[in-house]
């Protein structure tokens, strides 16, 4: 059974908007298109 007093003590708000979209554009994370770029340039190096 689910204690209620408990979930609300671990219960944290969401972000606004405006708060989240800067949680997200700070933090800087590598994606699919940064490690293409990274083998490219190592490629270039190479030759």
């Amino acid at each position: 059974m689910i204690n209620f007093e408990e979930e609300l003590k671990n219960f944290q708000p969401s972000l606004e908007v405006e708060e989240a979209e800067s949680a997200i554009y700070n933090h800087d994370l590598t994606d699919v298109a940064d490690i293409m770029n990274e083998l490219l340039q190592e490629l270039k190096q190479i030759r």
